[in-house]
């Protein structure tokens, strides 16, 4: 049950206080970050009042959450294989409970566009003519504190109709479409902390604010009513689930948040990317805990990877997967996991929301192009067919192509709930099955540092997705790189050409990405390195490679 939430604490009178959200007594949230230009609209008194309480509320039961999910990848790691959960079995057993479904605005998901909120990205994606808007604060996002907060003035200013952006050579960017896409927000995932705000419990302990609490209650505060009174609502995706107890947690943060501003119980909708393999194996559960607030799932592709990779990176040679281009959406763990997806949401009333392939055109390079548009349209044949109701694209000119595949198979239908995939069996043996046939080759090696490295370099710049080599890279593709690379030296894989994989084998890759990329003044290939090393040649493996790069390289002071 549900705690009933408490009164909202009260600000001290004082200013100074007021600016800094410092409370007199009990529980506080400070901002210990500089204060840019207009922060102070976004980090208003009563704002911090409610980020406060959602920290006094959540923060313990997120660190436990934090804490079970080390406990679950020790587990893996140590031969015990994930499955099906037996205390839950009454939960995917009943047939009759449904899930919320579509909010306003989010009927109809055939085609969704994803990217980060920077002004003139959230231009971009409004007048892209997709269905809804993925407004990414999480992977496509650098989380410097001017992205993080830059962010939410964007989108404040975009849903009030006063968004405008000219850039540095001068050209003026304005929202001209007539119907704009339903934004759908995505706050960073539990694991990630915002040190530019602190949090003080009632014991005086202090600790760095949650990413995720700061970016959904900043978000709900000031747009929520705004949403809803133009005919949509506060919808949000969330990211790196690995438990039905993460799903209720944040279930009980959106019923908090609902009381706390006096909206309606089921007024939020929330989507959630199953990109984690443990999620896998509790997608009925998920979808059960979030069933007032839910709209649906959606196929992580990229995490995905990086997940199975990270929870059997050393389970031994039978689990190492080859080049990253080879692992595609129809290799045998990855088709199991999408199609038990598309069954599940069906069997709940719940949209099935496919992935985003990485191709992207160019138009300079009508190739390239060309190129992109036949995989893209491939990709989005192959997820229509199988019953997704919708797809993500990362770029306006995709757009058409997907919306194509999607058209031919839906026609009117704004999707397909109706098709409930009951061919499909799924045993806990198909999701971790990753058995391809296909070799690592020196390419799939160099490519995979190169890219890691120029990635990482444009994320400490503060850019969060990035077009390298035609695809588009974020944080999700850069994980994959790295710890594919991690686990090939510690399971002593070779190339097809029989060189070894090792520490000193990459570091001659790494010096030749550095001589072969352009060098400026401000460039921070440097650092790109170190972070890389750190990532994917120590000994010990990192869960996230941006929580270390972002304590040492992002947070700012004053």
């Amino acid at each position: 049950m549900t705690t009933p939430p408490a009164p909202p604490l009260t600000i001290p009178a004082s200013p100074a206080a007021q600016a800094q959200g410092i409370h007199a007594q009990g529980p506080a949230l400070r901002i210990v970050g500089p204060i840019h230009d207009r922060f102070d609209e976004i980090l208003t008194p009563e704002a911090l009042a409610f980020l406060t309480e959602l920290h006094h509320r959540f923060a313990g039961r997120r660190h436990d959450r934090l804490a079970a999910r080390m406990r679950r990848r020790f587990e893996i790691g140590n031969g015990h294989d994930p499955r099906f959960r037996d205390d839950t079995a009454h939960i995917r057993d009943d047939a009759d409970w449904r899930v919320a479904g579509a909010g306003p605005g989010l009927e109809d998901r055939r085609v969704e566009i994803t990217g980060p909120t920077d002004p003139k990205m959230t231009i971009n994606a409004l007048n892209s003519g997709a269905k809804v808007w993925l407004a990414d604060q999480e992977d496509a996002t650098s989380p410097t504190w001017q992205n993080v907060i830059g962010g939410q003035l964007s989108l404040r200013d975009a849903i009030r109709g006063e968004l405008a952006f000219t850039s540095e050579e001068g050209k003026e960017y304005r929202v001209t479409a007539e119907r704009t896409p339903t934004i759908v927000m995505r706050p960073r995932g539990w694991h990630l902390m915002e040190k530019h705000l602190e949090f003080t419990d009632r014991t005086g302990r202090a600790m760095a604010a949650s990413g995720s609490l700061v970016d959904f209650g900043l978000y709900f505060f000031h747009n929520a009513q705004a949403l809803i009174d133009a005919g949509r609502g506060p919808y949000f995706y969330l990211a790196k689930l690995e438990s039905s107890e993460e799903a209720k947690l944040w279930d009980d943060v959106f019923t908090m948040a609902e009381d706390y501003l006096g909206i309606a119980h089921g007024t939020i909708r929330a989507t959630v990317l199953i990109e984690t393999l443990p999620a896998a194996f509790e997608m009925d559960e998920i979808l059960f805990e979030l069933r007032d607030h839910c709209a649906g799932l959606n196929a992580g592709r990229w995490d995905y990877i990086f997940s199975m990779i990270k929870n059997y990176r050393g389970r031994g040679a039978r689990f190492v997967l080859p080049d990253r281009s080879q692992v595609t959406m129809t290799v045998p763990f990855m088709r199991a996991y999408t199609e038990l997806l598309v069954q599940t949401c069906h069997k709940r009333g719940a949209f099935a929301i496919g992935g985003m392939s990485a191709f992207i055109p160019n138009r300079r390079d009508p190739e390239v192009t060309a190129r992109a548009f036949e995989k893209v349209a491939a990709d989005k044949k192959r997820e229509a067919a199988d019953g997704f109701d919708g797809t993500w694209v990362a770029h306006p000119d995709l757009i058409p192509t997907a919306q194509a595949e999607f058209d031919a198979v839906l026609g009117d239908r704004p999707n397909q709930l109706d098709r409930q995939r009951d061919d499909v069996q799924v045993r806990a043996t198909d999701l971790i099955d990753v058995h391809i046939g296909l070799p690592i080759t020196a390419d799939g090696v160099r490519d995979n540092v190169s890219v890691a490295i120029r990635y990482i370099e444009a994320w400490l710049r503060g850019q969060g997705a990035v077009a390298i080599d035609g695809l588009m890279e974020d944080a999700a593709t850069a994980e994959i790189s790295r710890s594919q690379v991690w686990q090939w030296i510690h399971q002593d894989r070779t190339t097809d050409d029989g060189t070894p994989i090792t520490t000193a084998y990459v570091e001659g890759l790494i010096a030749e990405t550095l001589q072969g990329v352009e060098r400026g003044e401000e460039d921070r290939f440097d650092d790109a390195a170190e972070v890389f090393r750190d990532v994917a040649l120590r000994e010990e493996f990192p869960a996230f490679l941006t929580l270390g790069a972002y304590s040492k390289h992002l947070v700012e002071t004053d």
